[in-house]
């Protein structure tokens, strides 16, 4: 796939496409299909990076190293970005068990074997040191000063600017922005970008109250919130109930959700409208963030257990 590494610096506009209409309360739900940017740095993994790597380039970096775990969107998007930049890169992989993949290529993991064969570099760490970020930065400055550190999940200020160019003028018409978030900084940019007549919620993959904070620390509007109702017990936990619901929303739609993020977005989306949340003759857009690579993953460890596939 040979695309110009010139896109990445581009304005990219995507559509919304119709999803679902509630004729009892004329409810709309419109989906803005950002997975479809790019079929490998999708979502708002490609706009977390574009002027993170834009960045890099212009300041002459000569690396890039950043985080993530076992099938992490962002670990395998930015390995994908850096090499059709040319710009090499390594990953800090949370789970110091990961590296006795590496003799057989990976075989279980396709995120990692993705990310090795474009050319990223491991390093593989304990849980426990994966939590010190800074000494773990501060120890791979020490072998090379010139490398460009990118955050886990991408967010910092430049993935905020990148995620406010999700919304167009033409969403402006929407009574509601939704969107599954994980580090916050795809939320922070639509709310950024929103109208002051627009609510932005978010829906939390993971459990706890941090996320508050973290959104509150790279934007002061006030017009959001976030409904963690939906989180289906945690970042990558699933159930047979959501699985079920997901191939169901896919044979009906045929737009493929990820389990992690946007099938408990749209789940929650869904059970709020059937318990009356929303008013009438409301507006949503729903943004599908991507990581859509993560599938492969999720039906290996299901498939492992006897659970159900997603399809």
């Amino acid at each position: 796939m040979n695309i110009h590494k010139s896109l990445f610096f581009e304005d990219i506009k995507t559509e919304n496409e119709f999803v679902w209409k509630f004729p009892s309360s004329n409810i709309e739900v419109f989906m803005k299909r950002e997975d479809l940017i790019h079929p490998i740095v999708s979502g708002n993994k490609f706009r977390k990076l574009k002027y993170n790597l834009k960045f890099a380039l212009d300041n002459n970096y000569d690396s890039v190293v950043t985080f993530g775990g076992a099938f992490s969107n962002h670990i395998s998007a930015t390995a994908y970005a850096c090499q059709l930049i040319n710009l090499p890169c390594t990953g800090i992989i949370r789970g110091e068990e990961l590296e006795q993949l590496a003799s057989k290529n990976f075989i279980s993991n396709p995120t990692l074997q993705f990310a090795q064969q474009c050319g990223m570099q491991f390093k593989f760490v304990s849980r426990n040191a994966y939590r010190d970020k800074e000494k773990l930065q501060l120890e791979c400055l020490a072998k090379n000063p010139n490398s460009y550190f990118i955050p886990e999940g991408g967010t910092n200020k430049l993935a905020v600017k990148g995620c406010q160019e999700i919304l167009s003028a033409e969403d402006k018409h929407f009574d509601y922005i939704a969107s599954s978030c994980g580090t916050g900084g795809t939320l922070a940019g639509l709310i950024k970008a929103a109208g002051n007549h627009q609510h932005v919620i978010g829906f939390p993959a993971l459990k706890g109250s941090f996320l508050q904070q973290e959104i509150q620390q790279l934007t002061r509007k006030k017009n959001w919130s976030l409904n963690t109702n939906y989180h289906f017990g945690g970042y990558a936990k699933l159930s047979s109930e959501l699985i079920s619901w997901m191939n169901s929303f896919f044979r009906k739609t045929k737009i493929r959700l990820d389990p992690i993020y946007t099938a408990k977005m749209m789940y929650g989306i869904e059970d709020l409208i059937k318990n009356s949340f929303f008013r009438k003759n409301t507006r949503i857009l729903a943004v599908h963030t991507g990581g859509l690579q993560g599938i492969n993953g999720m039906n290996e460890i299901r498939k492992a257990k006897g659970l159900n596939l997603i399809d």
